[in-house]
């Protein structure tokens, strides 16, 4: 099989490999199409430690079934599945409170394991047990269901903000994660959806696809902008969807008080003790959360939006791209070019 394979920084080769054995208790995967994360982009030029080389990457997956362990239920061959990444121990405290996206010794597929930059993925049986390979309905389409993974995690981010009718939303960051923010935001009812970004092309892309108000911070204030929009209110929810740390404190400065924050995107290492100004939390009484991966639950949620059109993947996904291409796609999101750029396997 061909498979794109990490091999270091700034170090991916293409290669044919061996098709991975399963065995009874697991699943081969064909691979049809595996979106790249962000988090594939910093493996790519950074390294990350729970990363060993050679490795195959790729996390957010969509195929169907090639072959079965002789003990695995429930799956037959020519499914058509999504792969939930994160296995979870099902032990530990988080696990067991229903936590699962916070377990305390969790394998990864795409980290830890083989991932689906790839024609072909074995999941281990621990994950077909945990119920991590998901099966679509027969007319759910593979290139769009590969989405579900990143719009789980925005699902995830969503939880305790609660975001209702009437409620003014800001997301700060309009990459794929940011615009996903904003359409679940309308989704849930919130009159005004604000996405601000120094990327024009992203934020045009945003306006399209039906966010209400847009800020160029390249050329523009986002206090000013988003005060005038408000009437000197401020939003009801303010959403850091960026890596960028000065982006937190912007957020927290335009929210309302009694409203809420979260820091969704994580910052780079070095950079992650970020100075702001906690008067603001105090004061205005703002509730603060942070977010990090999701559950096979939310997994599920993400497929019914993207088969009902609530969230249009038609629209996200801009751009597909060969596995011999992989480094390009990765370049190209680094550069912000269009939204989500996916890999097409076979």
């Amino acid at each position: 099989m061909k498979a794109a394979v990490f091999h270091g920084i700034e170090d991916i080769r293409i290669e044919e490999r061996e098709i991975p054995k399963i065995d009874d208790d697991g699943i081969l995967i064909k691979v049809s199409y595996c979106a790249i994360c962000g988090t594939d982009v910093r493996i790519y030029f950074n390294g990350q430690d729970n990363v060993i080389p050679p490795r195959i990457t790729g996390h957010e997956i969509s195929g169907v079934i090639d072959s079965i362990g002789k003990n695995v239920q429930g799956y037959k061959i020519g499914d058509k599945v999504v792969v939930v990444p994160q296995i979870a121990c099902g032990k530990c405290f988080e696990c067991l409170r229903g936590n699962s996206n916070m377990c305390n010794s969790a394998d990864v597929i795409g980290y830890g394991l083989d991932g689906g930059f790839a024609e072909y993925m074995a999941v281990p049986g621990k994950a077909v047990e945990h119920g991590n390979v998901i099966k679509l309905e027969k007319d759910q389409d593979l290139k769009f269901s590969c989405i579900a993974e990143p719009l789980s995690c925005v699902i995830n981010g969503h939880k305790n903000l609660n975001i209702k009718l009437g409620d003014d939303v800001l997301i700060v960051g309009a990459g794929p994660i940011g615009t996903m923010h904003a359409l679940l935001s309308k989704a849930q009812g919130a009159t005004r959806v604000i996405l601000a970004d120094i990327e024009e092309n992203r934020l045009n892309l945003a306006h399209e696809l039906g966010t209400d108000f847009v800020i160029d911070t390249s050329k523009t204030d986002l206090y000013e902008e988003v005060n005038e929009i408000t009437k000197g209110q401020g939003v009801d929810v303010g959403i850091a969807a960026c890596s960028v740390p000065s982006v937190q404190s912007q957020v927290l400065s335009v929210i309302k008080k009694g409203g809420k924050a979260l820091f969704f995107a994580g910052l780079p290492k070095g950079k992650s003790i970020n100075p702001i100004d906690t008067n603001i939390i105090h004061y205005k009484e703002i509730s603060l959360y942070g977010s990090f991966g999701s559950t096979i639950t939310q997994h599920i949620t993400a497929l019914k939006l993207i088969n009902s059109k609530v969230i249009n993947a038609d629209r996200l996904i801009t751009t597909i791209l060969p596995i011999d291409k992989l480094v390009d796609g990765i370049k190209m999101v680094r550069r912000g070019e269009g939204l989500k750029i996916a890999i097409k396997m076979s």
